[in-house]
C-alpha cells in the first residue's frame, strides 16, 4: 500500500495568507474539479497559461488544499531593478486606446525616467512588462466590454440526463393588453418553468407585477405539485434549478427554499464569474405556449384580452 508523501504541509500549518491564496487557486479549478469545464478555456478566461493550471491541479490532488499555498520567492512576477513608477507608467501606457506599439510606450517612459533622474529602463525590459500584462485586461482596455464578453466569458454546457433532472424559468412580457377591473390596459408578465430533459412546461404563472423572487417562488411551488389537470402530469423537485443572475432569481428567499428542498441552485457565478449557461435546448417562451395561456384565461373568464 502506497504511504502518503511525507512533505505534505499540514493545512494548519499554513498562514492566513497562504490558506487564502490556496483557496483561490481551488476557486480557480473548481468549475473543472466540480463540473468537468475544460482547462483551456478556464486557462483562457484567467489568462494563466494551462500548464500552471496542470500542475495546480497535480498538487491538488496530490497535497489536497495545501498542495495549493503559494510557495518560492515571493517577487517572482515582479520586475526587479525597475521602479514601481515606471512599471506602472508602462501598463498604464499600454492599456490605452488606441493600442500603441511597444517603441512608443519605451520612449514616454524613457523620457519621464530621465526628467525624474531615473535609471532609463532598455527596450527589452519594457517589452517583458507589457507583455506580461492579463491578456483579458488588455482585450477589455483596447476592444471594450462586448469583445471581452465575446472572447472571455466562459460557456458551460447543461445537459439533462432525465425527467426532474434540470429545471429551468424564465420571464416574459406578453403581446397582449389585458385589463383588470376598471384599470388600465396593460402587458401581463408570463413565467414559466420548464423540464430541461422533456421540454414539458412544469409551472406557469400570470402576473401584472414585473417578476421578481417571489414571483418565481411561487411558480416553482405549482410546478412542484400536483396538477388539478390530470393531463398534466408533471411534478415533484427537480434535482438542480437554473436561474440567471438578475435579482429576480438570486435572492436569499430562494437559496433559502432550495436548500430546504435540497435542490441545487445553477446560475453562471456559481459556475464561474463572468460564465454563460447554455442548457441542452434554450427556454425561449413560444407564442404557441402563450396562445395556450390566453386561452386558458379567456375559458376562465379571468381577465379580458384586448388586442392592440
Amino acid at each position: 500500500m502506497d504511504e502518503p508523501p511525507q512533505d505534505t504541509i499540514p493545512l494548519t500549518a499554513l498562514s492566513p495568507d497562504e490558506r487564502t491564496w490556496a483557496l483561490q487557486r481551488y476557486q480557480i479549478l473548481q468549475p473543472f474539479l466540480e463540473h468537468g469545464m475544460p482547462l483551456s478555456q478556464m486557462a483562457r478566461h484567467h489568462g494563466i497559461p494551462r500548464r500552471t493550471l496542470y500542475d495546480w491541479l497535480a498538487q491538488y490532488r496530490r497535497h489536497g488544499l495545501a498542495g495549493l499555498a503559494r510557495r518560492g520567492r515571493s517577487d517572482r512576477e515582479q520586475h526587479r531593478g525597475l521602479r514601481p513608477e515606471l512599471k506602472a507608467l508602462i501598463e498604464g501606457l499600454a492599456l490605452r486606446k488606441p493600442p500603441p506599439t511597444v517603441a512608443l510606450v519605451h520612449r514616454q517612459v524613457s523620457e519621464v525616467a530621465r526628467r525624474n533622474g531615473w535609471p532609463v529602463p532598455n527596450y527589452q525590459r519594457v517589452y517583458r512588462v507589457v507583455k506580461h500584462l492579463d491578456p483579458a485586461l488588455v482585450t477589455l482596455a483596447h476592444y471594450g466590454s462586448k469583445t471581452y464578453r465575446t472572447t472571455y466569458d466562459l460557456l458551460y454546457r447543461h445537459e439533462a440526463e432525465k425527467p426532474n433532472d434540470l429545471w429551468q424559468a424564465d420571464h416574459t412580457q406578453l403581446d397582449i393588453w389585458v385589463r383588470e377591473d376598471s384599470g388600465p390596459p396593460v402587458r401581463p408578465w408570463l413565467t414559466v418553468i420548464m423540464d430541461d430533459y422533456s421540454r414539458a412546461i412544469a409551472g406557469f404563472r400570470l402576473s401584472f407585477e414585473a417578476p421578481s423572487s417571489i414571483q418565481t417562488a411561487l411558480t416553482l411551488r405549482q410546478a412542484i405539485w400536483r396538477k388539478p389537470q390530470p393531463q398534466w402530469k408533471i411534478m415533484g423537485i427537480p434535482s438542480r434549478f437554473y436561474s440567471d443572475n438578475g435579482s429576480d432569481f438570486t435572492s436569499e428567499h430562494l437559496e433559502q427554499v432550495s436548500a430546504d428542498l435540497k435542490m441545487v441552485l445553477v446560475s453562471p457565478n456559481r459556475i464561474c464569474p463572468g460564465a454563460a449557461v447554455k442548457s441542452s435546448g434554450s427556454l425561449a417562451l413560444s407564442t404557441r405556449c402563450s396562445y395556450v395561456v390566453c386561452r386558458d384565461i379567456r375559458q376562465r373568464d379571468a381577465l379580458r384580452i384586448m388586442r392592440c
